[in-house]
């Protein structure tokens, strides 16, 4: 009865046990499982790369000279960074042999110009005399008419006489008027030969004219100057006074800083979350301490993906609500889209 007594004891001591064990985990679960299903609102961070743009802006390009190539040379230009108004003056080329091109064709074009007047002369000076010849065989035909009219009292050798002067007058008239317009027409396409060599060498000054004019380069906009990298020195580098740059190279842009944006690149995936009003915070790798607000403005229609890749992306661009002065084109940029609700309907 003792050993009974122990082993009753011993069991009701180990059901005991297993009970408040099994109370304390039933206890436990409410405190546990609330945060690991608790609600989710299915919020999360997009983060898109871009590069800044000004909404307004311009290229400067070395100018583009009529005629022969080549490379011309820089001596001034404006400090990067400041600000001009339309019509200031950007750069300055070295213009002297635009000046020893126009030189030279002003000096052809006056030494044609006074071969055109002194040929005008010469041909109304022969068209005087050929007239003048012209009318002096007709009176000597008229002459030699009145003497055939004196042939019934003449002998008949002076009658035959009369008869050849008289045929010899009327021809010579004749090959007179003939050689005068033949004459006449040969000037006359000499002087226009003269006159088209003065206006094509008239054309060739005009084009040197224009050539030293854009030699001056003068802002199209008001705005500020960025220096554009060019190749130069086997490197590329703003360009420098002094330097010979190739026709229709970058040379600085002028934008106004009043108006940037950031155009990024979006995988398609994420386009669902660019829906209008959509509010982004912009960071910029040159200035981590700077933070700009910006919104949602549109998206390119069109997409596009590397060879070989499954995932397209499309161009979106963001406006910045506010600008800081130290904001350059071509900075590269992060746009953080500010989480908020799903609802559907996007660009994508």
């Amino acid at each position: 009865m003792r050993k009974l007594a122990l082993v009753m004891s011993a069991v009701l001591l180990v059901s005991c046990e297993r009970a408040t064990s099994s109370s304390t985990e039933t206890a436990a679960v409410p405190s546990v499982v609330p945060s690991a299903v608790g609600p989710t609102h299915g919020l999360r961070e997009i983060r898109l790369t871009g590069t800044v743009e000004a909404v307004h802006s311009s290229k400067v390009i070395v100018p583009q000279t009529l005629g022969q190539g080549g490379q011309l040379t820089l001596t001034r230009l404006i400090p990067n960074g400041a600000h001009v108004q339309q019509g200031d003056l950007i750069a300055e080329f070295d213009p002297t042999q635009q000046i020893d091109n126009g030189l030279a064709a002003r000096a052809k074009y006056e030494d044609l110009g006074h071969q055109v007047e002194q040929k005008a002369a010469q041909n109304r000076a022969d068209q005087e005399k050929r007239r003048a010849d012209l009318t002096q065989a007709q009176a000597d035909l008229g002459k030699a008419q009145l003497d055939l009219q004196k042939a019934p009292i003449l002998a008949d050798i002076a009658k035959q006489q009369n008869d050849i002067r008289a045929d010899i007058a009327r021809q010579h008239v004749d090959s007179l008027i003939k050689s005068n317009a033949a004459h006449d027409q040969s000037d006359t396409a000499a002087l226009r030969i003269l006159e088209l060599q003065r206006d094509r060498q008239k054309v060739a000054l005009e084009r040197a004219q224009t050539n030293i004019d854009r030699m001056e380069v003068r802002a199209s906009l008001a705005g500020m100057v960025a220096h554009q990298n060019v190749y130069r020195g086997n490197s590329f580098g703003h360009a420098q006074e002094g330097d010979q740059l190739y026709r229709g190279q970058a040379l600085v842009s002028i934008f106004d800083p009043s108006e940037m944006l950031v155009r990024c690149s979006v995988g398609e995936p994420d386009g669902a979350a660019l829906t209008p009003g959509t509010r982004a915070k912009v960071f910029f790798d040159a200035y981590p301490d700077l933070a700009l607000p910006a919104h949602f403005e549109f998206a390119s229609p069109m997409a596009s993906s590397a060879l070989g890749s499954p995932v397209k992306t499309f161009s979106a661009v963001f406006k910045l609500d506010k600008t800081d002065r130290r904001l350059m084109p071509d900075l590269s940029a992060a746009v953080v889209l500010e989480p908020g609700p799903r609802e559907g309907g996007g660009v994508r």
